[in-house]
This record gives structure tokens, sequence and C-alpha cells, in this order.
């Protein structure tokens, strides 16, 4: 799929199981971090919307204003992070690299990579400009 010119409905009909909606005060920068931190691609950015890319798998950025009659801003706190309670994990993306890119990019290292050997996985926890707590994690 061309997702630069894919028509909105097409795309809309393609989405299958579970999609990410990110509700962002700044688009272009929640892009710029993601594509800097976690080398995603970006697609059909504009003020108002991205898709982007990891793994193959499409994550949507959504401004405020493109919510502006659903129930959810209402919810949304005026400043300060926005994402408690939820991680975006992105399998298959370097911990080391991303923690490494992190600040230069905006974010914020919660968690220094860390071998989780539970899990098989090492993982790190970064936060966003948005305050999305996003954890690339790759096979030990």
């Amino acid at each position: 799929m061309d997702y630069d010119t894919v028509p909105p409905p097409e795309f809309g009909h393609a989405l299958r199981a579970i999609t990410v909606n990110l509700l962002c005060r700044d688009v272009a920068g929640e892009v710029a971090f993601l594509v800097a931190v976690f080398g995603m691609q970006a697609h059909r950015l504009s003020a108002d919307f991205a898709i982007v890319l990891h793994a193959g798998q499409p994550l949507q950025l959504h401004s405020d204003a493109t919510y502006a009659n659903h129930p959810l801003p209402g919810l949304l706190p005026e400043s300060g992070p926005r994402g408690a309670g939820i991680e975006v994990r992105l399998h298959e993306a370097d911990p080391d690299l991303a923690a490494a890119r992190a600040e230069a990019a905006g974010g914020i290292l919660l968690q220094s990579p860390t071998d989780k050997p539970a899990h098989g996985l090492r993982e790190a926890v970064i936060l966003s400009p948005s305050g999305y707590a996003f954890v690339p994690s790759r096979r030990i």
C-alpha cells in the first residue's frame, strides 16, 4: 500500500486487528522524534495527521483539533505528559540505539537498556515529547 497516496476510506478499510492512534499537541514534532529515535518511516505528514510505520505496522498521529467532535479530548491534560498507563512496545527496535538518540530528539530516558531474562528481551523505556512511553526491544 502506498501510504502517501491511498485514499482515506481505502486506508481505513485496510486496517485490521488493533491499531493505535496517538493524540499530539505537535504532530510534526512527535513524528520527528519517532523518526530520529526509532527509525520509523513517516507518511502523509501534516500539521494534523501522520502515518508512521514501524516494522511495516502503521501508527497514526492526530492533532487535538482532528478529534474536536470526539469525547476523548475532554479527558486530556492541558499540559504535561499524556500517555500515563500505556506502553507502545516496538519489537525489533534496538533499545541501545534508541536510548542513545532519545535525549537529543527531545525524549526522556525513563529506563536505560536492560536485559529482562524473564521475557527474553532487552528493552528500554523512553518518554516521547508528547508523554507516550515507547519501549524498544530486541530478543536476547
